[in-house]
């Protein structure tokens, strides 16, 4: 039986590549990327419900900003660098806020 050849370097530099990007979750925001998060709320109706949103989804570790549209009654949420935002810990902000979760989404970077 004959002994397989060695693959090239480039062609072992690719292999590790695909398996580093296979094995990494979808869910872990890359370094250098801060992870967004479009959250829809029911019941937003004035800047108090907004404060009261943004007072508990603010205490989530690793939540850089929160900003509210009380008109179309979404939050957006950005995180800090590697961090990532789970949904369970979302929906629990917004239902100590008083509120129900009605969307939750990652957006895209640059979104």
């Amino acid at each position: 039986m004959k002994p397989i050849a060695p693959l090239p370097s480039a062609l072992r530099a690719l292999l590790a590549a695909l398996l580093i990007t296979i094995a990494i979750p979808a869910g872990l925001a890359v370094a250098g990327e801060k992870a967004a998060y479009a959250i829809g709320v029911d019941g937003l109706s004035c800047p108090f419900c907004a404060y009261g949103i943004e007072k508990q989804l603010g205490r989530i570790a690793g939540v850089e900003t929160v900003l509210t549209d009380i008109g179309s009654g979404t939050v957006a949420v950005t995180m800090e660098e590697g961090a990532i935002l789970e949904e369970a810990a979302a929906t629990n902000a917004v239902e100590n806020a008083g509120f129900t979760l009605r969307s939750f989404e990652r957006k895209a970077a640059g979104e």
